[in-house]
């Protein structure tokens, strides 16, 4: 569905990301890219080479540059001075996402003239320290400062003393036509899963998802429940780890790792219930998003801005991270009763309709590029 551009002129988008890992932020930057290039502005990603996200854009069609900006030095910072040298009047307004291609462009973009407004987006919950140069880039260097979450914003306000005005929460958005409710017999047959009830977890294998948590409570929950199975989507760091906890605790039988996925739409309609453990770094996570608009009923932490997507009590529970006890407990009271399931999936399938379309996403962004504009102008 193609969508005539809110600004006067198509937007001329530069989105950076230094990070070569793959995720929700990634996975945002490209849905926001995507977005706006189909309502007719441009947009460019510039990644490192080989990076997870430029494979993904050039996979999409979206514009690519690859630079080497992994890390903070001086060929980073002199490949990104040589590149907004020639470019900059290219773009109207760039999009920073990560500590190092937000200080790249931030000290690049001193000595280049005709240098458009930078936002920055602050994907994640962790701390930000006050020192001076920290401050000037946050509050100076940057025109203005997108949380995922109204959470991480207060709390950027609260201890950074950043002015409320110089911020605005814009939760990811999603697409709904993607992740939807199925069939979830069909879907089990179809990915080769038992057709048993199903516990699934959709995120890369980070120590802070709380993987390594969830594992012990399931080999509690296999002795009450020895008819359910757990499938974990994703890939990452932990996953030499965590398949060798599975077998410690010898619940390997119950529990099937399938990897990163191009169709995690088909395997949450092959889920009953979703969680997710997580005990750091999250602002809203797209895992909970994409489960809750497939229909799913879930169980997660009341980490980072979690709270702002899952209602406890009605699109699911909400538990403290790291509590094993609560979690347990919160898992087995819905894998105990479909009723309560079914109740907690409309609900959760409710709110997503109503609030996570990503066009919610793209119209916020939007205003935001405009007034960052208009505001150097």
């Amino acid at each position: 569905m193609s969508h005539t551009p809110s600004a006067p002129h198509a937007l001329r988008i530069l989105h950076t990301e230094s990070s070569c890992g793959w995720g929700g932020q990634e996975i945002r930057i490209l849905t926001e890219a995507a977005g706006m290039i189909a309502r007719g502005h441009a947009a460019t990603i510039l990644a490192c080479p080989d990076s997870n996200i430029a494979k993904a854009a050039k996979q999409r069609g979206i514009p690519v540059v690859e630079l080497p900006i992994f890390k903070k030095r001086l060929s980073s910072l002199w490949a990104m001075r040589q590149y907004l040298a020639r470019h900059a009047q290219d773009f109207d307004v760039i999009n920073t996402h990560s500590s190092t291609d937000a200080w790249l462009i931030a000290l690049a973009g001193l000595t280049v003239y005709g240098m458009p407004p930078v936002v920055r987006t602050r994907h994640v919950s962790t701390a930000i320290n006050n020192l001076p140069f920290t401050r000037w880039l946050y509050l100076q260097a940057t025109r203005h400062i997108v949380t995922t979450g109204e959470k991480l914003r207060q709390t950027l306000h609260a201890d950074n003393r950043y002015p409320l005005e110089h911020m605005v929460s814009i939760p990811t958005g999603i697409d709904l036509t993607r992740y939807c409710p199925g069939d979830r017999v069909a879907q089990r047959a179809k990915l080769g899963l038992a057709d048993r009830p199903t516990l699934g977890i959709v995120a890369t294998l980070r120590s802070w998802k709380g993987h390594c948590d969830l594992l012990p409570v399931w080999a509690k929950l296999q002795t009450r429940f020895p008819d359910w199975q757990l499938v974990i989507c994703g890939d990452g760091p932990q996953r030499e780890n965590l398949e060798k906890q599975t077998s410690d605790l010898g619940i390997a039988d119950s529990v099937r790792f399938v990897g990163n996925r191009e169709d995690v739409e088909q395997w949450l309609q092959a889920f009953d219930l979703f969680t997710l453990p997580s005990y750091g770094n999250e602002g809203v996570p797209q895992g909970l998003m994409q489960a809750m608009a497939s229909r799913l009923p879930v169980v997660s932490t009341t980490v980072g801005a979690i709270a702002e997507a899952v209602i406890d009590g009605e699109t699911g529970y909400l538990v403290a991270p790291r509590q094993l006890d609560q979690l347990e407990a919160a898992l087995a009271k819905l894998m105990g009763d479909a009723d309560l399931r079914e109740q907690m999936a409309n609900a959760a399938l409710a709110r997503a309709q109503a609030r996570f379309g990503s066009e919610h996403m793209l119209d916020a962004m939007t205003v935001v590029f405009d007034n960052a504009i208009k505001a150097g102008a």
